[in-house]
């Protein structure tokens, strides 16, 4: 008997010819998740994401290239489509009630925060160091945000090339790193209750892991508003993903790329995020509480594995000579959001609370 045409045999288009690339890219985002969960590595705030880009970025420039005709089609599904599951199931880290927990401070302050941050980004970074839009705006996001999650989920808006994307989590790992350490050694200094540092540390302090790290290094009370406050700046990365799109539409900037591109029919459209639309869908149905704890549990450890999956399939595709292009302008980009954060968001942070009636002492 005949073996079937290669027309009749199961094969799902979704993964046809991507398996290799996908597999290789998930192996490396486990092993992060692996590493990241040591309490030696834990200790110092480096989480998986971090982790999977280092290791992706090691191999993209080592070995990876002597597969990368296999691969290529897989890594590319892991750094875009399984980045957007990623973010989508990221919506079950929060929940609309940790909002009512720090009440309208918190969300000011976040807000001012994600807004100033970025804003202050571009501006410095197109005018003051002569950098590219897309740079400035994935350096911006991830300073204002929640880190590298932020760069990635801004990479399809933004359209950032490999070594862009890369560059900008660089920044976020450099300081981020940072204020983990300083933000402990300022406390005493603040004059500040553990509650409203919490509140600061969250609303300034770049990946998450950074500030769980932080505030439990001040005390129980710090880390729990920490993390509550970070939780809603994250939940701002889906509206800030929308108004992001609308924005790149109507940039007179972005609209010249396009035309120059070729691509200026295209302007006419609103590039809507789905997936951004997916994450406030699953943070409403997390805030419902209709899916069982065990099942949300389950659900995360998919996310991050996804998220991981991405950060490892963009390293192995960065070229570290695209990276020592960039130069040192990234970093003093970085360098100045990151005392904006520490000076200015204090500011903002004790003018709100202030101005709410929240106890600062």
């Amino acid at each position: 008997m005949s073996a079937a045409p290669d027309s009749l045999v199961l094969r799902p288009p979704l993964f046809k010819g991507r398996m290799p690339g996908i597999l290789l890219a998930g192996v490396i985002g486990a092993i992060a998740l692996g590493v990241s969960s040591m309490p030696s590595v834990a200790g110092l705030g480096l989480s998986a994401l971090t982790l999977a880009i280092v290791i992706g970025i090691v191999l993209g420039n080592t070995v990876y290239p002597q597969v990368a005709t296999r691969a290529n089609p897989g890594v590319d599904f892991a750094k875009s489509t399984l980045l957007r599951a990623g973010i989508i199931l990221y919506g079950f880290q929060i929940s609309f009630q940790q909002i009512a927990q720090v009440g309208l401070a918190g969300i000011l302050i976040a807000a001012l925060i994600v807004g100033l941050t970025f804003t202050l980004s571009v501006q410095l970074g197109t005018r003051v160091f002569k950098l590219d839009r897309e740079t400035s705006m994935l350096i911006g996001a991830g300073s204002a945000i929640c880190g590298a999650a932020a760069v990635m989920a801004c990479e399809p808006v933004v359209k950032g090339q490999a070594n862009k994307v890369s560059v900008a989590i660089a920044t976020v790992v450099v300081f981020g790193t940072l204020s983990m350490f300083l933000y402990p050694f300022l406390y005493p200094l603040l004059g500040m209750n553990q509650e409203s540092f919490g509140i600061f540390a969250g609303s300034t302090i770049h990946e998450v892991a950074q500030v769980v790290a932080a505030g439990n290094a001040v005390g129980q009370d710090a880390a729990n508003m920490a993390v509550i406050e970070k939780m809603i700046r994250v939940m701002m990365l889906a509206p800030f993903l929308l108004l992001l799109s609308g924005f790149k539409r109507n940039d007179p900037q972005c609209a010249q790329s396009s035309a120059a591109s070729g691509s200026s029919q295209q302007r006419s459209k609103l590039c809507i995020p789905w997936f951004a639309v997916g994450f406030i869908i699953v943070s409403g149905i997390n805030s419902l509480r209709i899916i069982p704890q065990e099942v949300v549990s389950v659900l995360l450890k998919l996310d991050i594995l996804l998220l991981a999956t991405a950060m490892a399939a963009l390293g192995m595709r960065t070229h570290i000579g695209a990276i020592r292009q960039a130069g040192a302008k990234p970093l003093l980009l970085a360098a100045t959001l990151f005392l904006f954060l520490l000076i200015g968001g204090l500011l903002i942070n004790l003018g709100v609370m202030q101005l709410t009636g929240v106890a600062i002492r």
